[in-house]
């Protein structure tokens, strides 16, 4: 039996695949005309129809088993939504931190001073906090991949 964790790994090695089966596709499309192609273009769209045939079925397993894996009475589907959203969360917020404590240098004491709108400090714990947050549930979504098998349809 295949861990959730195995089938995200393959499901990574077929996308990568996919793309360059698709980057030799690309370049065997056209030739001068007399001369033949590298590989023949009709052999790498068979290949490349095979891999987005188990991508399809493996994304199709793997997202049975987020839906019904559960942890604490929560399927993995939220927890890996929730993990998204905490990502974005985290990213967002730092960039706005990097405005907001930005120097901003006057040329000259006339000139208007610039200040932050936030306390910085205080907003950086909360990015802190998030990203504590965000560790602990990669830490169990990562013991689910690996604990538990991935499903049949």
């Amino acid at each position: 039996m295949m861990k959730l964790a195995e089938a995200l790994m393959e499901r990574s090695d077929l996308k990568t695949r996919i793309e360059q089966l698709a980057a030799r596709l690309n370049e065997n499309a056209k030739v001068q005309e007399g001369d033949e192609p590298a590989e023949n273009p009709a052999e790498l769209l068979d290949e490349l129809n095979r891999l987005y045939a188990r991508l399809e079925r493996l994304m199709t397993l793997v997202n049975l088993t987020n839906a019904r894996t559960l942890s604490d009475g929560e399927p993995l589907t939220a927890l890996l939504a929730r993990r998204d959203c905490l990502s974005g969360r985290i990213r967002q917020l730092r960039d706005f931190l990097a405005c907001a404590s930005a120097n901003v240098s006057r040329g000259t004491r006339a000139e208007i001073r610039v200040v932050s709108t936030v306390n910085v400090k205080e907003y950086q714990k909360r990015a802190d906090d998030l990203a504590r947050d965000l560790r602990e549930l990669d830490v169990k979504i990562q013991s689910l991949n690996w604990t538990t098998d991935l499903m049949e349809a």
